[in-house]
Formats: C-alpha cells, structure tokens, sequence
C-alpha cells in the first residue's frame, strides 16, 4: 500500500515538474482545402514530437471555433494550408486584435493564398501577394539568410520539391528573405491547360520574416504534399520559425 502512494505521489510530482518545463504554447489551425487534407494528421504527429522534444504546448485543430476563444494564452498562431478566407468576419477581427496586442503569427504554404481584396490586413500580414504557380517540380532552393533559425538545420542549397508560388507585392511590405529559389533549376512556365505561368527572376523568395508593428510574423511557401512533414530537413525548417515566432529567440548577430 505504501509503495502504491509512493509511486502516485512520484507520478504527480513528475507530471507536475514536466508541466512547468513547457516553455510557450502555440495554436495550429489546420483546415482541409480542395488540394491540402492528407496532411493533417501527419502533420499534427510531427508537430506533438517537436513539442515534446523542444518543451512547448500545441492545440491543434481543424476548427475555425477555435478563435472564438481566448487567443492571448498563445506564444504564436500558426495558420497550416488553412485557407484563411474561411474565418468568418468576427473571427478575422479576433485575430486581428490578437496580432495587434503582441501575438505572432506563422503562416505555411496554402495559408499565403487569399483571393485578393478579400482580407487586405491578411495580405499585408503574408507581406506577399500569390498568384498562378508552376505544377509541383523538383529545384534548388537557396539559402539567403544563415542567421535565421529557419535556415539552421538546411544546407547551402537544398534540392527540394513543391509548388513554388509566385509572388508580388502590392502593399510595399518589406520583407526579410531567408529562402530564395532557383528558377533556373526547374520549369516556371509548366502549368495546367489553359493556365500562364511566369518566374519571378533572380529574386525569388520563398520563405521570408517581417514584423507587423512589434509582432513577429514568419512565412513559408513550402510544404504542399504530406510525406513533407516526416522530412528531418524541413521539420527543421519549420521548428526553426516555429522557435523564433513564438520567442524572438534564436538570430545570430
């Protein structure tokens, strides 16, 4: 009897040390779209092995109610291929609000595409506007910025295979490139019937950080198809913007 309170005793006190070890908590919106769904739960797998591995607390969902919530108690709000016109208009307001009180936001893939005109704030949140891209081919990515905790775990120039979307930037947002891609490394014109397609030239970014008044907002392009989200490389990618989001930690000087 004793050694069954010891041991409940020794359980509690565990999960109490292991509670007070997570360092932030982030919100992950995850909503299916036409071309972005088999993600999700590999996604979600991968995203609860980092929290655990590097101390951070994730609510993870598919459900835009999720913003009808409390917002503050999260570090970062992450939008995963969620196709942000979805929210409704009170719920862009939440999120708006909590961007404007000191949240941070990181926006992947799907998530930098919104019809235009439709949420404007939300276009100068991506700082990007994106528009036709080439079918999913395979390229040379480039690193621009070795200084930036997304860029830690990836090589010089990393051979990698997505939809390398097509930006331009109507509002003048400046951003802060960490990721450029090499056009001449794939086809910028090879699209669907019926569709046009053109590169960007020699600057051409794909993952890239800014601030929104003192809230940090970090955005990659890539992670179209599921299998992704098992890549040791680009789980570092992600960790990486995921750290200095929430935190503002991690910059070399």
């Amino acid at each position: 009897m004793k050694r069954r309170m010891l041991a409940a005793v020794a359980g509690v006190m565990m999960m109490a040390g292991a509670h007070a070890d997570v360092q932030y908590k982030i919100l992950v919106l995850a909503m299916p779209s036409k071309y972005h769904y088999e993600y999700i739960p590999i996604a979600r797998d991968s995203l609860e092995k980092l929290g655990k591995l590097h101390a951070f607390d994730m609510t993870y969902t598919n459900k835009p109610e999720v913003f009808d919530g409390d917002l503050s108690q999260y570090a970062a709000v992450m939008f995963l291929n969620t196709p942000p016109e979805e929210l409704n208009e009170a719920r862009r307001r939440k999120f708006e609000d909590y961007m404007k009180n000191g949240g941070n936001a990181m926006l992947v893939h799907r998530s930098l595409i919104i019809p235009a005109n439709v949420w404007p704030w939300y276009e100068k949140l991506v700082g990007r506007r994106t528009g036709n891209h080439p079918m999913l081919q395979t390229g040379v990515i480039d690193v621009t910025d070795k200084k930036f905790p997304a860029t830690y775990g990836l090589p010089d120039h990393w051979i990698w295979s997505d939809e390398f979307y097509v930006f331009d930037n109507p509002y003048q947002v400046k951003i802060n490139p960490v990721l450029n891609v090499d056009e001449a490394s794939y086809d910028p014109t090879k699209i669907w019937p019926g569709q046009v397609s053109h590169g960007m030239g020699k600057d051409h970014p794909l993952s890239w950080y800014h601030y929104v008044d003192k809230s940090r907002v970090f955005v990659t392009a890539l992670g179209h198809d599921g299998n992704m989200y098992r890549d040791p490389q680009y789980l570092a990618h992600l960790m990486g913007g995921l750290w200095w989001t929430a935190t503002g930690r991690g910059v070399k000087p």
